[in-house]
């Protein structure tokens, strides 16, 4: 008895697999990418805008990092005014994907001071957020952004 390879048969399981399989490759990886750079920046976004009044850091975010962070080496102002420039900054980049393998480079290394200093529990939060930044670092921000436009220009 000889079997049909698995894409030449057309009924069962197997096929409705294969076929699902095959769907899933044609995601194109630019709108993976355009996905692990938006919702994570969202997420730093919103952590910004809580510490801001307008353009002033407020002292409840200073208070924040004088009494529930404690990062060390760090004066509790200078981390207050330096993460809401960061969580401002460094999101817009990656959305539009400018400089986006750096900034999601950027935002990985507060997402270790996060998970390592701050908030050791809420590790499969940080591990999406992780998993996100890798995948632009290692792949890049895909065709939908503002670094493979001027990559294709310098071509």
């Amino acid at each position: 008895m000889t079997s049909l390879p698995l894409t030449a048969r057309s009924t069962g399981p197997a096929a409705l697999v294969t076929r699902f399989i095959d769907l899933c490759e044609r995601i194109p990886y630019s709108a993976l990418a355009l996905a692990a750079r938006i919702f994570p920046a969202a997420v730093f976004w919103m952590s910004g805008q809580t510490k801001v009044d307008g353009f002033r850091v407020t002292e409840s975010a200073v208070a924040l990092f004088r009494e529930e962070y404690q990062l060390p080496l760090i004066d509790p102002a200078i981390g207050a005014h330096l993460a809401a420039f960061a969580e401002h900054f460094f999101p817009v980049l990656l959305v539009i994907g400018l400089a986006s393998r750096f900034s999601a480079l950027t935002l990985l290394g507060m997402t270790l001071v996060i998970q390592f200093l701050v908030y050791p529990g809420a590790w499969p939060t940080h591990g999406v957020w992780a998993a996100c930044f890798l995948l632009v670092i290692a792949r890049g921000p895909g065709v939908l952004s503002v670094d493979h436009m001027i990559a294709r220009h310098w071509r």
